[in-house]
């Protein structure tokens, strides 16, 4: 029997999943008194540390779990749990943590790096453990801004460390009671087996000292996400189906060649391919839902079942976008933006994607200049850290003769408009690209950063179903206005053009959609050219 630490916040589906995967039952923590009476107790932290810390103050669970460590009970911490071993963050100012360790968590500082650190990395053990006795140096999945530093940690208590940037605590352990900084339920095969460790591991009723291992010069490197991408929407019949569009348009054309009198297109079941996309070796699942499905309550939502369904089999990041914003159902019951995205976390999702509100929030602070604290993703943003927002950016080139024709963002492009111009600037959509609006690409991402987003999902409705490479262009303009990790989408038609994004552009991951659904491009053969050309990939 696992006792799972439940306290409301972020994606801990995939903690149950997983343990019940593995083969073993799990019960909730009902109360203070359940944190010591636990056989192994699993923390996983999601969520900003404030957060954190004031539902387990809140609840009573501070004392109990000091005391739990002390008393050196199995108990194994994830991602802010580690965290929240110190005694405070950068994160929250004045909120205590647990105090089990010296120090302060930090934010990651180097100007050179994507903060959120998003992605995969490995790590570098300091002492053998027998939760990570069968670990050979796979990458394993690490989303957070915040880390803590190797001087807090003695040699009693670190386990691994990681760099991004510099070196970092990724790991600490003594005796029964362990903590990551990584996610070992979103970590694949690699993941799975090390909580595995935990569950099976036996505790010792002493505290263990064990050899220190020197990493001597060993570095760990982040490795490019390969991302695959479906639009969900219902067909003509009610049913979900996963489909996609030449330039947004999903339907087959129609008998006089008109594409709305055609079917929508139907690539398969959401759940069953992102099963398939999972075992082929995808580092991230999107799910981006096309249909409004207005007219449902909350708990009806189809979306919410996709991602319950895809998250028992499915063990790497799951994003979820469309239809997060506030509304009222067909029953009368108001949601607020977050009140959905809740629902979204607590279905499977890790991330939640924002688009054509992400605009209309950034059009709200560029006239008033400041900010209302109301948009969705101020309010997610706040209660489950920047990491947990990603904005889907849907924008199309404006050509211009000269920079001074706009007051917005150009570039000199290499592709030339159709009266010869030699500049664009690339104008943000709304409403699935049907709706063009007076902002531009740049303009929405380093707002979106400014207002509490950390990923940037940068569509491009020109490449859209064109099979002829990312616009590199529009990549590097947005990746070199903003801090915060970039994810190339739209145009993918070969192994190639992966190679390409990567050598050309600092995006740090790249996303596809046709040629996964329709097995034209497989996953390992994207990777493996990678790999080939010196490409970090997991």
């Amino acid at each position: 029997m696992i006792t799972l630490l439940d306290y409301g916040a972020g994606n801990v589906r995939s903690v149950r999943n997983a343990i019940t995967r593995l083969g073993h039952t799990v019960r909730d923590v009902q109360g203070p008194q359940d944190i010591l009476a636990a056989e192994k107790l699993i923390f996983p932290g999601v969520g900003s540390f404030g957060s954190v810390m004031q539902r387990l103050q809140h609840d009573g669970l501070v004392e109990p779990l000091i005391e739990r460590i002390r008393l050196n009970k199995p108990f194994l911490g994830i991602c802010v749990a580690l965290q929240a071993m110190f005694e405070g963050s950068e994160e929250s100012p004045g909120v205590a943590g647990l105090g089990i360790l010296p120090g302060q968590v930090k934010r990651f500082t180097n100007r050179n790096l994507s903060v959120p650190q998003i992605g995969w990395n490995g790590i570098i053990t300091h002492k053998e453990s027998p939760i990570l006795k069968d670990y050979q140096g796979q990458k394993l999945y690490f989303v957070h801004s915040y880390r803590a530093s190797v001087a807090d940690v003695g040699p009693e208590w670190l386990l691994a460390t990681t760099d991004y940037g510099d070196s970092f605590v990724s790991g600490v352990e003594r005796g029964n009671v362990t903590a990551f900084q990584f996610h070992p339920e979103k970590s694949g095969e690699a993941g799975l087996s090390i909580l595995n460790n935990f569950l099976n591991a036996q505790g010792q009723e002493s505290i263990e000292v064990r050899p220190v291992i020197q990493p001597g010069n060993r570095k760990t490197n982040m490795a490019k996400r390969i991302i695959a991408c479906l639009d969900v929407r219902s067909n003509d019949q009610g049913d979900l189906v996963v489909t996609k569009g030449d330039q947004y348009d999903v339907r087959e054309p129609g008998i006089s060649g008109d594409s709305d009198a055609g079917d929508v297109r139907n690539l398969g079941k959401p759940v069953d391919l992102a099963r398939r996309y999972y075992e082929e070796g995808a580092d991230e699942i999107t799910f981006l839902n096309i249909t409004g499905f207005r007219d449902f309550p909350m708990q009806d939502q189809p979306m919410l079942e996709v991602l319950r369904k895809t998250s028992e089999n499915v063990f790497v990041p799951l994003t979820i976008g469309g239809g997060i914003r506030e509304f009222t159902d067909s029953d009368g019951k108001h949601y607020s933006a977050l009140d959905v995205a809740a629902e979204y976390f607590r279905s499977g999702a890790d991330k939640i994607s924002i688009g054509s509100d992400a605009v209309y929030a950034v059009e709200e602070f560029l006239q008033t200049g400041k900010k209302s604290g109301r948009s969705a993703i101020e309010q997610i943003s706040f209660v489950y850290g920047a990491q947990a927002v990603v904005i889907s950016v849907d924008p199309r080139r404006v050509y211009v003769q000269t920079p001074e024709a706009t007051t917005h963002h150009t570039i000199a492009t290499k592709t030339t408009g159709p009266k010869g111009e030699k500049y664009c600037w690339y104008q943000c959509t709304v409403k699935g690209g049907r709706e063009g609006r007076d902002i531009d690409a740049v303009q929405l991402a380093s707002t979106c950063e400014l207002l509490g987003a950390g990923e940037i999902l940068l569509n491009c409705i020109d490449k859209d179903g064109t099979n002829s490479g990312f616009d590199h262009e529009l990549i590097k303009q947005v990746r070199g206005a903003v801090s915060i990790p970039v994810i190339a989408s739209s145009g993918a038609g070969s192994a190639q053009h992966f190679i390409e994004v990567f050598q050309e552009t600092d995006a740090e991951a790249a996303l596809a959609a046709g040629i996964f659904h329709r097995q034209e491009v497989p996953i390992s053969e994207v990777k493996e050219a990678l790999r080939k050309n010196n490409i970090e990939t997991r």
